[in-house]
């Protein structure tokens, strides 16, 4: 796995032809959980996928606990990069603020139970950090000019 800036992520896949064919994958990382979104095969829109637990007896797919979000999220991307098995692919990382406190005041009003409020939450938070990704480099890709390369 390599890491990239998101917009050069874009351009390498856009060029690579396979804009129409592939999807790309949001993950919203947290001590627990693991939200997963994908994008539609146009990509432009997210939609929620599941949710992985992450757990020590699980170590070779998820990462240990960490003590900051950053942290957390780079360490899982290194522990998923070591297994060799993700070789061909890009990623990069996606300002994920509030992703997670905006899903809460959608679901607060429905008053779900909470193991079921916190897998929505999850999976609604990689959504929401997926869809901004993909607004974002959809408008770059109308106007390069008007948006400053994160």
């Amino acid at each position: 796995m390599k890491l990239v800036k998101p917009i050069e992520l874009f351009q390498k896949f856009l060029n690579s032809g396979s804009m129409e064919q592939g999807r790309l994958l949001g993950l919203d990382v947290g001590h627990k959980y693991v939200g997963l979104a994908v994008s539609d095969t146009c990509n432009k829109i997210a939609s929620p996928l599941s949710v992985l637990v992450r757990k020590k007896t699980n170590i070779d797919l998820m990462a240990k606990d960490f003590r900051t979000l950053a942290a957390q999220v780079r360490l899982f991307v290194e522990d998923l990069r070591k297994t060799g098995k993700l070789d061909d692919l890009s990623y990069t990382y996606w300002d994920e603020n509030y992703t997670s406190k905006c899903v809460e005041a959608l679901l607060h009003p429905l008053n779900l139970h909470p193991v079921q409020t916190k897998t929505i939450m999850d999976k609604f938070a990689a959504v929401g950090i997926l869809q901004g990704y993909l607004d974002l480099m959809h408008r770059w890709n109308s106007n390069p000019g008007d948006i400053s390369e994160r």
